[in-house]
């Protein structure tokens, strides 16, 4: 989730730099594959110990069939990686060629003139084989602005041997059902935390869009944080923190945590995404892996879905190497590709046709991530709405750590939104 940033005054002169550079005109259509040379950089956010290596192994592949050009790969964090990306290519300096950037960056960095659209390249080809909300993430005012590489949502996933200990029967499909479920695996497994409660507001979005709210409000065009709906999300998300039920961790290594005590055995429940499977099956408590339960996210009282996420690769405007550039996205976002990263890292395919082949349709952990990613909500395709995610975070610890009151937490969120996505009121 990317950080505040003004765009409005930068809009008008970086689209002007990103075309004096050339990019938008030196594209690979119609060009010989195979007489493209030179050497791109690629800023990779995957986890750097677990999902990088596949990644690594698909650039020698790469590299192998376009033996002209090189690959200088880069694993770069991912958190603050899009304010890095932003500065780079403000400064026109140091920006890579290709990023694999989260799908709310994506309108922001095109609205900025960042981007190179690609539409009618080789980096779009069979295009109608992807998925309709994670391509739909990839375009900006009419354009294309990148390509759909993995998708995911968040779903609620429990230790099924814990739940038989307790004596459920049942997977919880509502935010009361959680709590009922939470308070009989505290009381029948002693140790054992029932849920956990991340602090991030990206995983209070399940909460929000059960009270049929979201972040902003785009056909008021007006920022929401200080909505009745919000205030509901987060006091259910609350209940669900208190002793007895469950537990939250406010410190900067809250999902860490949230990890190691789900891995070992010590937590019942949490919300996460197809991306953390890998990390969970390499855990004790999940030595046999169909001890993994998955399920969609529970509703709230006006509805249930988990936010569509996943990454797009984008091609820098100002990049040198547009033709090589998008030959190497064409590469990593084909099927052949997406199916080997699935078996690899478990995470979720963007093309349709990646789900019928054999290393994607065996995989019980991707099968069981299909009925929350049917479920799930695209997030609003304003620019500057995937910042509010990292500058509400703070506001929404201190209301759980009871630094604050949910009234004035939320007042003050929404006064420093002011001015983060242009032309929405706050």
């Amino acid at each position: 989730m990317s950080r505040r940033s003004a765009l409005g005054a930068l809009v008008a002169s970086v689209a002007l730099a990103a075309t004096a550079c050339g990019g938008g005109t030196q594209n690979s259509a119609g060009t010989d594959p195979n007489s493209v040379s030179g050497t791109i950089t690629w800023w990779d956010t995957s986890a750097a110990s677990t999902e990088s290596p596949a990644f690594k192994d698909l650039v020698a592949k790469f590299e192998q069939k376009y033996p002209k050009i090189h690959v200088n790969y880069v694993n770069v964090p991912f958190d603050g990686s899009d304010d890095k990306f932003k500065t780079a290519a403000q400064a026109g300096n140091g920006a890579p060629d290709v990023m694999r950037a989260d799908v709310g960056w994506t309108p922001t960095f095109a609205a900025l003139g960042y981007l190179q659209p690609l539409d009618g390249t080789p980096a779009l080809a069979d295009d109608g084989d992807f998925l309709p909300v994670p391509y739909a993430s990839a375009k900006y005012q009419g354009k294309t602005y990148g390509v759909p590489e993995v998708t995911d949502t968040l779903a609620l996933l429990y230790n099924k041997d814990l739940f038989a200990k307790a004596g459920i029967t049942s997977v919880p499909r509502t935010w009361d059902e959680v709590k009922t479920a939470a308070q009989q695996l505290e009381q029948k497994v002693p140790g054992t935390t029932g849920v956990f409660v991340n602090a991030d507001s990206y995983f209070l979005l399940p909460f929000l869009y059960g009270e049929g709210g979201d972040v902003v409000d785009t056909q008021a065009k007006k920022i929401t944080l200080d909505s009745d709906k919000m205030a509901a999300a987060i006091t259910t998300a609350k209940s669900l923190a208190q002793p007895g039920i469950g537990a939250t961790d406010t410190s900067s290594n809250k999902y860490t945590n949230m990890n190691n005590g789900f891995k070992s055995g010590t937590i019942g429940m949490v919300l996460n995404g197809p991306w953390a499977v890998k990390e969970y099956l390499s855990g004790s408590a999940f030595a046999n892996p169909d001890n993994l339960g998955v399920a969609p996210v529970p509703a709230g009282p006006a509805g249930q879905g988990g936010p569509v996420g996943g990454h797009n690769l984008v091609v820098y405007a100002g990049s040198p190497n547009i033709a090589a550039s998008e030959l190497f996205v064409q590469f990593m976002t084909s099927a052949e590709s997406q199916a080997y990263i699935a078996s690899k890292n478990n995470t979720m395919p963007t093309r349709k046709s990646v789900y019928a082949m054999p290393e994607v349709a065996g995989n019980k952990q991707i099968a069981a991530f299909q009925a929350p990613l049917d479920g799930s909500k695209p997030r609003p395709a304003a620019p500057g709405a995937g910042d509010l995610y990292d500058m509400f975070t703070p506001y929404y610890q201190k209301i759980l750590g009871n630094q604050a009151s949910l009234q004035d937490a939320l007042a003050q969120a929404q006064q420093k939104a002011k001015g983060a996505v242009p032309g929405f009121q706050s």
